[in-house]
């Protein structure tokens, strides 16, 4: 009898253990682990209670249930093994938060990079058309967080036609839309116009999502394109030189 008790006393005395050290590493309330045992030592883990971050505690999300926890995981996992552990040591990510229904003051998005933290949130219900391309767009602004000494927004304005502006933020604008235009005209998508941080994070989702084949038929008939996925390329090579598209 007293054998059980002390079994209950530990299962009880675990869990609220475990949520604590998670909040300790990345200052998120109500997580458990998913997974923790990954080839290239990224860490999964889920919202099991909704949560609210930042100083306004603008940043909500909420809780999933198993079924499309373990679908989305599968999908998640797949493309981010694509990174090697030493090129997500060199951009700062090591933690991977899954949830549904995140936002920002009540703007939905895709996902949260946090460098500082070495953690990215990812919206589980996010637009499936898009949502394994925009993995890519999200380690993307955890790098470009990590590393704006590498990427410089004044060289990659100049890449672009004299006459186009970008928008002074990517809430400020109405060109939100994630579909590749069928003719690029030096951007992949609407979304890409809104400023020069999300063009870069679109060029390089669509460098990684896109055959080789895909990406060399652009860069054949978009020399602007072709200028921007050099300047990922290179930018890239300064990061990790064996990281390969």
């Amino acid at each position: 009898m007293n054998l059980i008790r002390a079994i209950l006393l530990l299962i009880i005395f675990i869990t609220p253990l475990k949520a604590n050290t998670i909040y300790n590493l990345i200052k998120i309330p109500n997580l458990e682990i998913y997974e923790i045992n990954t080839k290239n030592k990224l860490k999964y883990f889920y919202a099991a209670r909704p949560f609210r971050l930042g100083t306004q505690k603008n940043i909500v999300c909420s809780n999933s249930n198993k079924k499309d926890l373990g679908k989305k995981y599968k999908i998640i996992h797949k493309n981010l093994s694509r990174y090697s552990y030493n090129y997500l040591k060199k951009i700062n990510l090591k933690y991977i938060v899954m949830c549904e229904n995140l936002s920002i003051s009540e703007l939905y998005t895709a996902g949260i990079p946090d460098n500082v933290m070495k953690t990215l949130i990812l919206d589980i219900k996010f637009n499936e058309d898009y949502f394994e391309r925009v993995i890519h767009h999200e380690v993307f602004h955890v790098m470009h967080l990590q590393h704006k000494n590498i990427f410089n927004e004044e060289e990659w304005v100049k890449f672009n036609n004299s006459n186009f502006k970008y928008a002074e933020c990517s809430t400020c604008t109405k060109k939100i839309s994630l579909e590749q235009y069928q003719e690029t005209k030096g951007f992949f998508t609407e979304y890409s116009k809104s400023t020069a941080s999300e063009d870069m994070a679109e060029v390089y989702s669509h460098m990684i999502y896109l055959k080789k084949k895909e990406i060399n038929q652009i860069r054949k008939s978009d020399p602007i394109l072709n200028n921007k996925i050099s300047y990922i390329e290179n930018k890239i090579m300064e990061i990790d030189n064996s990281f390969t598209f």
